[in-house]
């Protein structure tokens, strides 16, 4: 039914204005406002956008709603610390002093949130 459909994903924000300048200035994706003070568009690469929404009961999720692939991830956590972002250090969760998970059956990861508490990745496929 869906096979042959365009999809996009789409997660909420409880403060628009704060959501378009952690993504498009801190982490530099292009944005898109498609509804001022309700809708934001992240253009990623890949014909795939993603929908921000504003949310007035809006509580963050328990899990990641964003990774973003990347392709080495000592100098992307590096940009991250400089451009003020903090990694989150999980109990239970073996990280590297970086905040790495350097996990051997998956990929290197480190998780940091937005503004809104919303979970996100970084990530490097072995």
């Amino acid at each position: 039914m869906f096979a042959e459909t365009k999809a996009f994903s789409g997660f909420a924000v409880d403060d628009l204005a704060a959501a378009e300048r952690f993504y498009g200035e801190t982490l530099g994706v292009k944005t898109t406002v498609l509804i001022e003070d309700m809708l934001l568009q992240l253009d990623l690469a890949g014909d795939r956008p993603t929908m921000v929404y504003a949310k007035p009961d809006f509580v963050p999720a328990t899990y990641t709603v964003l990774n973003f692939e990347v392709a080495d991830i000592e100098a992307t956590v590096a940009e991250l610390a400089e451009r003020g972002v903090e990694l989150e250090r999980y109990e239970g969760m073996d990280l590297d002093e970086q905040g790495i998970s350097r996990s051997p059956d998956g990929p290197l990861i480190a998780w940091f949130e937005d503004p809104a508490g919303n979970i996100l990745s970084a990530l490097q496929q072995p």
